[in-house]
């Protein structure tokens, strides 16, 4: 194997290890041999891609943008909110984003509250994710309805309230499943900026 393909490797390795660890003990608990250990590679190895425990959390971040930007160019990719299924296309997406990527979510909201740096990292992070469907909410505005406010305040309403539930969901209705919390999402969002039923 290439040196090249090694170095590869050993990083994802990093990387799938920090997302177990951080499921685990949560961010500010674990440890960089701890990521090192549960990846089967030598502690000395971690340096060698990462600075620190926040680099390796910055390096995921990048993964997590990369998996939103392909999503966004899907073929079944639906952008105008007046219709309902758009809503729920990307409700859908984002719950199975979220349980998917929960540990390192949740990593990402622990490192921003000991980091102003990284928290400005995070903003810039949740800001430009937003940008991008920032045009699909303005539909609405085009189309005549009325959002309960503008519509970069209507969307930071939308992602922050979607965001809180999901964070809470399998903790606290651990009986709820994916598509009932798809649905009920999808209904209280599209109600939110339509006034009306989906």
């Amino acid at each position: 194997m290439k040196r090249k393909d090694r170095a590869a490797e050993t990083e994802a390795a990093l990387k799938a290890a920090a997302k177990r660890v951080f499921a685990e003990r949560g961010y500010l608990n674990s440890k960089i041999i701890d990521i090192t250990t549960e990846a089967g590679r030598a502690a000395g190895s971690f340096y060698n891609h990462f600075a620190g425990k926040e680099e390796l959390l910055e390096a995921l971040l990048a993964d997590l943008s990369e998996q939103t930007d392909d999503a966004a160019s899907a073929a079944d990719h639906l952008s105008d909110f007046t219709d309902p299924e758009a809503v729920r296309w990307h409700i859908a997406f984002y719950v199975r984003f979220y349980r998917e990527n929960a540990a390192t979510m949740r990593a990402l909201q622990q490192a921003a509250l000991v980091s102003e740096s990284f928290a400005h990292t995070l903003a810039r992070f949740t800001d430009e994710e937003m940008a991008d469907i920032l045009d699909h909410v303005r539909y609405l505005t085009a189309a005549g309805f009325r959002l309960p406010a503008s519509p970069e305040v209507t969307l930071r309403l939308m992602f922050q309230l979607c965001d809180a539930f999901l964070q809470s969901w399998q903790q606290a209705l651990p009986d709820l499943g994916e598509e009932e919390v798809i649905e009920a999402m999808t209904r209280f969002v599209y109600r939110g900026l339509t006034g009306r039923d989906y």
